[in-house]
């Protein structure tokens, strides 16, 4: 099995080196040669056009870092739908506009070219151990087809629907309550900050209650309580996800009124500069924020 890799970003680049240790002849392709370059260093081949992965290539994943990307890879003139044989496997890892899945998939039919929209969770953790979780929309059998392969890089694989954007859906909820747990982290332990509690106490008496969970574990142990804030799962990636949740509820005509709320503080955090700071520096600006309030009430009184 030949597989090309398209994008080697935070989470394409470990996935492809993960396959190449594996034993698969990868090629991949990015617009950083710097990222090429470690793929060619760990055994893969670097392709100069997308013409070369597809020459390459019996399965093509795709991991890509906006819409406006995956619909430039994807459905531009000289994207893949338009160059791919039939028998080439389309693999999107990437959380994109559910709308856009949709219509990749709408145009592989037509073309008959084989296509699953896959998006994963478990960040670049996930990535580099193997454990993501795959979501995926479209054919079952074609999952089924690739399976042994995706297992290659992660430990959960599940099949939402036959609709392209169904796995997309699910990826987009998932990362609305990522958004609330990483919210509620942050609120939470600076009020336990200014309360005189000790936080890395608290977090074992939490971690043993009902206060706990996976987002608090990895938010706190990894990041905040080594003041240190590279990413990660970067802020603004999130914003981007939870924009795409808020307007998936608008096409169903659902009204989320904490979700709204949400949106706005993590847009005032990327607004503060933060964007590319793993998305637990929520922390460090609500605490800003609470200074800056102090601040104005002692200088009002």
């Amino acid at each position: 099995m030949r597989i090309g890799f398209i994008g080697l970003g935070n989470m394409g680049k470990p996935m492809s080196l993960n396959l190449v240790d594996s034993g698969y002849k990868v090629t991949g392709f990015d617009i950083n040669d710097s990222a090429m370059e470690v793929l060619r260093e760990a055994g893969g081949q670097k392709a100069n056009t997308l013409d070369e992965v597809i020459a390459a290539s019996d399965l093509i994943l795709t991991s890509l870092p906006s819409s406006a990307a995956c619909e430039n890879v994807y459905l531009g003139e000289d994207g893949l739908l338009a160059k791919v044989p039939q028998g080439i496997v389309l693999v999107d890892t990437s959380t994109v506009a559910p709308e856009l899945e949709k219509r990749i998939g709408v145009q592989a039919d037509k073309k008959g070219i084989s296509f699953l929209a896959a998006p994963v969770s478990g960040g670049v953790v996930g990535a580099e151990n193997r454990t993501l979780t795959f979501m995926v929309g479209g054919p079952k059998e074609l999952l089924e087809s690739v399976h042994p392969h995706l297992m290659k890089l992660g430990s959960n694989i599940f099949h939402i629907s036959e609709q392209y954007d169904s796995g997309t859906n699910a990826k987009l909820i998932n990362n609305l309550l990522i958004g609330f747990y990483t919210a509620g982290v942050a609120e939470a332990l600076t009020l336990a900050e200014k309360s005189g509690l000790n936080l890395d106490f608290l977090f074992n008496v939490l971690n043993v209650s009902y206060g706990q969970s996976r987002i608090y574990e990895r938010n706190y142990k990894t990041f905040m309580a080594n003041d240190d804030y590279e990413p990660g799962f970067a802020l603004k990636l999130l914003n981007k996800d939870l924009r795409f949740a808020m307007d998936l509820a608008s096409d169903h005509g659902v009204d989320l009124p904490i979700s709204k709320a949400l949106v706005a503080l993590y847009a005032d955090a990327e607004q503060a500069g933060l964007g590319e700071k793993d998305m637990s520096v929520l922390y460090k600006r609500i605490g800003e924020q609470n200074l800056t309030f102090k601040i104005e009430g002692e200088l009002k009184s």
